[in-house]
């Protein structure tokens, strides 16, 4: 019987050192105090260039992260690849605006294709679109803003990138994700998510889109997609998540005055998620899924709905996915049953992926009982590995 509850399975990658340091790490980042100080002073040691790598690389950076470069996250592929779970390098680089960062992002998304070729623990690779491109071009794309010249060059650029991803990760045979961002920009992520699975996904799924479910219109644009891959004659590929910038999208939504996109409480985003998974079983021939969730009822909900639609624990169009270092409960035990499951390894210049780093321990705060969890499964475990000496 599958039980998120197993804790021998859940942390049978982790030794009694690696279950100390999460066990006060994850203590640590349930305070909000402790968070909202780390990030201040985080910030200001590295503006400062004071020497606070050694820290963070061997606490928060080592908890959920692979490495500073491709080769570094060598370990942590072949960790997870011993208990059957996937890794999916994660570059984690973002907030730059420069044409060469942009540039050299492009590169590196394509570096870890070739990886992924080599190497058949690594079932997908994920790009950000905003890693390709600035802020503002993409929010006057989303907003059907009139571009200068210059911008419509600009944006040429931004497309060719994406478009030279999903080339490689296609002439690859690697599926890729496009990640989802802040709904004022996600219009032009969506027409170019669109347009590679048009070209891309004509006999198996290559690109995904990326759906949050927190945004009150998602399940609706999720079947609006689904129609128009059905008639363009191509595979819907559709990461499922609940959603990262809920703060940032109400606060925003309050300041300029428009409707917030996010549902107002967490139950409907369940209900939507929820149907959303349900959506994507009923079509499954025609659609492939990663569910991108730490909840361990949504999680068991797909295992049953692929048992009753007699799925296949092992079809290619299902996977589970949770981020490094969070939710091993879910992961582990997943895999251990038979089924697809591959984690989020983030990867990246210590300094430069403080602002990922930052937003798991606000995450680990923010979300309701998510540190208290973790917490309690980890005690769990170290009493049983105690109490079995």
């Amino acid at each position: 019987m599958l039980s998120f509850n197993n804790t021998e399975i859940s942390f049978s990658g982790k030794t009694n050192k690696d279950l100390k340091r999460s066990y006060w790490l994850f203590k640590l980042i349930s305070y909000n105090w402790f968070v909202s100080m780390g990030k201040v002073l985080t910030n200001i040691a590295l503006k400062l260039h004071l020497p606070i790598k050694g820290i963070i690389k061997a606490t928060v950076f080592k908890q959920f992260c692979g490495g500073e470069d491709i080769k570094e996250c060598d370990k942590s592929i072949k960790d997870l690849a011993r208990f059957n779970i996937g890794t999916i390098l994660d570059y984690s680089v973002e907030g730059k605006e420069a044409e060469k960062d942009l540039n050299a992002c492009a590169t590196e998304t394509i570096a870890t294709i070739a990886k992924a070729k080599a190497d058949k623990s690594i079932p997908f690779c994920v790009f950000k679109v905003t890693g390709l491109a600035r802020m503002h071009i993409l929010e006057k794309v989303s907003a059907n803003e009139e571009l200068t010249k210059e911008e419509q060059k600009e944006f040429a650029r931004v497309s060719h990138r994406v478009g030279t991803i999903c080339k490689a990760a296609h002439d690859a045979g690697i599926p890729i994700f496009i990640d989802a961002e802040h709904s004022w920009v996600q219009n032009a992520i969506d027409d170019l998510a669109n347009q590679m699975m048009a070209l891309y996904n004509i006999s198996k799924p290559i690109v995904y889109n990326t759906f949050q479910l927190y945004r009150k219109d998602r399940l609706g644009y999720l079947k609006h997609s689904f129609n128009n891959a059905v008639k363009g004659n191509y595979f819907l590929g559709a990461k499922l998540v609940r959603g990262a910038y809920m703060e940032k999208e109400r606060a925003r939504a309050n300041e300029k005055r428009y409707p917030s996109p996010i549902h107002e409480t967490k139950a409907e985003t369940d209900t939507d998620y929820d149907s959303a998974l349900l959506f994507c079983a009923e079509n499954i021939d025609r659609i492939a899924i990663c569910a991108g969730t730490h909840n361990e009822d949504s999680s068991m909900m797909l295992v049953d709905l692929m048992q009753k639609k007699n799925i296949n624990s092992q079809n290619k169009h299902i996977y589970f996915s949770q981020l490094l270092g969070m939710s091993d409960h879910i992961s582990f035990n997943l895999a251990e049953a038979g089924y697809n499951v591959a984690k989020y390894v983030p990867y990246g210049p210590v300094r430069e992926v403080v602002p990922y780093l930052i937003r798991r321990a606000q995450e680990n705060t923010s979300v309701k009982g998510q540190t208290g969890r973790e917490l309690s499964l980890i005690m769990k475990e170290k009493e049983r590995r105690n109490s079995s000496n």
